[in-house]
């Protein structure tokens, strides 16, 4: 086995720092909100600038962290609400402060549900924004979005061309100069930066034909989200493939759709899909005799031999072990500081106090939608997204070009096939595994190796890409850097923004809706039990959408 020796010196992450400090608002100081915050400084020179979140608590920490330190806040660093930090900025505006102490970038981090109306109501203050995956719960409001950010937030105009996002070059109206990320991190990750550049760069197995994907979730981080958490129902969010998924598919379509770097080629589009999936384990037809009719692991005889125990996963895993971030911070976002300054016995109690709350049959089904249950029973919670699905997607021959005998050339746009399994039980958590099929040799991949066997030598050659640290293997680090250098490019280099998108990110707007309608595609084929032509599918469900009302969408 020989190794490769890209190893150590490519695809590593320096910092990006700029020559400008840019001044960045976080809206929402949760989990995600906080680690884009920590890794904006610790990858750039830009400053947190404010922060909009209506937890006071959460609030407050976040500040004390990231803005004020142990002072107070001054006007402009604190917002109980976004729309707050709008009507703020409009009114700074007014008094001709344009440009002096305004906000250069927002990252928004709020729940799923809330991103269509959170940027859109920022698009009209044309600033820089990235979005947490993903851009939103539905076809619909994701096309309000997209409308919004081409439009500044004034909606589409009748007859905008939708070429742009679907591969023709029709339309070519004036865009704005701000720069729009979405957080589908798994891009931005060396080991996966050095795939890609193995796959369509250096072409080392050849042109590919199929490619077998898995995302192992994590038994116990399946039932922290998406069986008592906030993701547990498609009614309240959105489908599993959705809200866990969507990073996998937009690297499906990264790898075999979105052409390689400086190919000046148009997207090879998918011909086809088809998905199956279910909610095949955390169901009550599952739950164990022995739990007889507990809802409650706090009250069940079963709990101490469960595996799904919540006082097992949360206390006995995580905070016995000095742990009080996440997951057990999500369960109560105060058990960190009341660790650090009451000590481990006063939050074990507060966290098994946290642990006990249950609803009833008599409880309102608004009251029990509108937050997680973390010491629910998983066989009597009310999930019902898919804890196992694949998802299979299938490209046609697309030549667009012929060689000197007047032959297709099919490099690159040739026929082949992805093979997507997002499944819940696993060991793993969250690091991908996968296998690339090519006409010259086969890759092997998870989050740490690349293997690559050559089929004329009977060589394989590993590679070790850069293992760095935080999360998503240095995805979210990448992401903020790269998202922060192409706001630079753009307000003080003089970088026309599809530019910058694409220098700085590899990933316009068109892209980033593509690779979520794909998964809204999946979905219908998944629950009508069919195969989903994707030429048609985009006649008959988006264009009808992008070329209808500008403000069509926006209050779904």
């Amino acid at each position: 086995m020989h190794q490769s020796p890209l190893d150590d010196s490519v695809f590593s992450q320096a910092p990006g720092k700029q020559s400008f400090t840019p001044r960045v608002l976080v809206i929402g100081a949760g989990s995600r909100g906080t680690s884009y915050a920590r890794y904006t400084l610790s990858s750039t020179n830009a400053i947190i600038a404010a922060v909009a979140e209506p937890d006071r608590y959460k609030r407050a920490e976040f500040g004390k962290k990231f803005i004020w330190g142990d002072g107070e806040p001054v006007l402009g660093q604190q917002f109980a609400d976004w729309r707050d930090f709008v009507d703020y900025e409009i009114e700074r505006r007014g008094r001709g402060k344009s440009g002096e102490g305004g906000i250069d970038a927002v990252f928004v981090c709020v729940l799923d549900e809330m991103h269509e109306e959170v940027v859109c109501g920022l698009a009209k203050l044309n600033v820089h924004i990235c979005c947490e995956k993903p851009m939103s719960t539905s076809l619909k409001s994701c096309v309000a979005m997209y409308q919004a950010l081409k439009d500044g937030g004034e909606g589409a105009q009748n007859g905008y061309a939708n070429g742009q996002i679907n591969g023709s070059t029709n339309g070519d109206r004036k865009r704005k100069e701000t720069i729009f990320g979405i957080c589908h991190v798994l891009r931005y990750s060396p080991h996966n930066m050095m795939l890609r550049h193995l796959l369509l760069e250096k072409e080392v197995i050849g042109d590919v034909l199929s490619i077998e994907h898995v995302e192992p979730v994590g038994w116990w981080h399946f039932s922290h989200s998406y069986v008592r958490g906030n993701w547990r129902k498609e009614s309240t969010t959105a489908p599993s493939l959705l809200t866990k998924s969507c990073h996998d598919m937009d690297f499906l379509m990264w790898m075999l759709c979105s052409p390689p770097p400086n190919a000046g080629t148009e997207p090879h589009l998918p011909s086809f899909l088809t998905s199956t999936g279910s909610r095949k384990f955390f169901r009550k037809e599952r739950k164990p005799k022995a739990a007889g009719d507990a809802t409650n692991c706090l009250s069940c005889a079963h709990e101490p031999d469960c595996d799904y125990s919540a006082k097992n996963i949360y206390l006995e895993k995580h905070l016995k072990a000095g742990n009080t971030g996440w997951p057990v911070k999500i369960v109560n976002p105060e058990i960190e500081e009341l660790y650090k300054t009451s000590g481990k016995e006063a939050a074990a109690k507060q966290l098994l106090d946290n642990l006990k709350e249950d609803y009833t049959s008599a409880t309102p089904v608004g009251e029990v939608e509108s937050r997680p249950w973390f010491g629910r029973c998983v066989w009597e919670a009310d999930n019902d997204v898919c804890d196992d699905q694949c998802v299979t997607i299938t490209w046609d021959d697309d030549p667009i070009a012929k060689d000197d005998d007047g032959r297709p050339v099919l490099q690159g746009r040739g026929a082949k096939t992805a093979q997507f399994h997002m499944v819940a039980l696993t060991e793993k958590i969250c690091e991908r595994r996968g296998r690339i099929y090519g006409t010259k040799g086969e890759i092997e991949y998870d989050s740490a190796t690349i293997k690559v066997h050559d089929f004329s030598t009977g060589r394989t050659t590993t590679h070790a890409p850069h293992l760095a640290g935080g999360g998503h293997g240095g995805g979210d680090e990448g992401l903020a850097r790269q998202f922060l250098m192409a706001v630079e490019a753009v307000d003080h280099q003089g970088v026309s923004a599809p530019e910058a998108q694409r220098k700085f990110l590899g990933c316009d707007l068109d892209e980033a809706f593509r690779s979520h309608a794909l998964v809204f595609a999946a979905e219908e084929a998944r629950t009508k039990r069919k195969v989903v032509d994707w030429g048609r599918w985009w006649s008959g469900q988006v264009e009808p959408q992008l070329h209808g009302s500008g403000k069509q969408g926006q209050q779904s």
